[in-house]
């Protein structure tokens, strides 16, 4: 595994782009070395979009003393992040084109810089600091054999995005598009693609759909959960279904993820706090059998068994496995021997937005070579 030094006393300013809002943090230590600065992204104008973001990025470097390490921070796709180019963004407009974000940044601050997509950086982050050394350390005080170093970080929101970690290592691919997992075909619409399925829009559209509402005027998913739930007036069956939908789709696309990459799953963004909705469905679409085509054979969906680690009693099975104690032949030693093959979904404990810049101070480090 990658060795990161997070006790390093280099500062890195890390930035999360979103299409409205840029929130810019200067890290050290794996802690805020200065308040946090946010501003809006004014993507209608790219020179003013431009000295926003120069700007925030000075205010911090002022703030820390005036000195930093390098800039790493996330950043819509397309782009060629190895050249720090951002290319043609929906959400952000004014970059369409090709603007040389990386470059510009380097010549007016003299320091590195690293872009990389938000997806990508939340499974870093998580990878680094959250779900994977956690469920590690659980293994390990409980003396399992077992331990983990493949991580799929999926963000569910205005997208559906995800990023891959593995060994300590980020999975970049060859052309900035590793881990689109957005356009993975959608179960339930053959000819659309899973984040059709897995969105804020796609909650809204659901819940549309089940109650004959114009799609304007339904609620944002924060308010179909609290229906779901029974805490604000609304169609509850309808709301629950919108959720469940969510999740089967989530479920199918994350099983074909995983059976390439065999790894943890943490789920970040804005629509997990309506966990309970969509998990349940989620981990049983991913345990779901298949059969063969003339039907007499029964396959699992994956060669994994997923469970849900946000439920206590799953936890503590996943954590279990199935291990045993074999001996070596010829001798009175003996092994641990965990026969589970075994993957677990869970949700993000840092929260997206840490999670990301965490990532992206640990890229930079890494980079960096301290």
């Amino acid at each position: 595994m990658t060795s990161i030094n997070s006790d390093s006393s280099h500062t890195i300013l890390t930035l999360d782009a979103g299409g409205t809002n840029f929130e810019f943090r200067a890290i050290r230590n794996q802690k805020d070395a200065a308040p946090p600065v946010v501003l809006p992204s004014r993507s209608e104008n790219l020179d003013t979009c431009l000295k926003n973001i120069t700007g925030a990025f000075q205010r911090l470097k002022e703030a820390v003393g005036g000195t930093i390490h390098a800039i790493s921070f996330a950043f819509p796709g397309p782009a060629d992040y190895d050249n720090g180019i951002i290319g043609d963004l929906q959400n952000l407009p004014c970059f369409r084109g090709g603007v040389p974000l990386g470059p510009i940044l380097e010549e007016q601050f003299k320091v590195p810089v690293f872009i990389n997509n938000d997806g990508d950086l939340f499974a870093y982050g998580e990878a680094l600091y959250g779900l994977l050394p956690e469920v590690n350390a659980e293994l390990a005080a409980t003396g399992s054999p077992k331990r983990f170093k493949n991580l799929l970080g999926l963000t569910f929101g205005t997208g559906f995005g995800a990023g891959i970690a593995s060994d300590g290592r980020l999975f970049l691919g060859d052309n900035s598009a590793a881990a689109e997992i957005w356009c993975i075909r959608n179960k339930l619409d053959r000819e659309s693609y899973a984040e059709e399925g897995v969105s804020i829009r796609a909650v809204r559209l659901a819940y549309a759909e089940k109650t004959g509402q114009n799609i304007e005027s339904v609620p944002e998913p924060i308010d179909i959960a609290a229906i779901a739930d029974g805490k604000l007036p609304g169609n509850m069956e309808a709301a629950k279904y919108a959720f469940r939908r969510m999740g089967e789709v989530a479920g199918d696309a994350v099983a074909n993820a995983v059976t390439m990459i065999d790894g943890l799953v943490v789920i970040g963004g804005g629509i997990t706090g309506a966990w309970r909705l969509f998990l349940p469905t989620m981990v049983d679409e991913m345990n779901r059998e298949l059969t063969s085509v003339t039907g007499r054979g029964i396959v699992p969906r994956t060669e994994l068994t997923v469970f849900n680690l946000e439920d206590e009693e799953q936890w503590s099975l996943f954590i279990r496995g199935q291990t045993s104690e074999i001996q070596i032949p010829g001798t009175r030693r003996t092994v641990l021997y965990d026969t589970q093959k075994r993957v677990g979904v869970a949700i993000s404990k840092l929260g997206a937005p840490r999670a990301v810049s965490l990532g992206a101070y640990a890229y930079a480090l890494a980079n960096l070579n301290v």
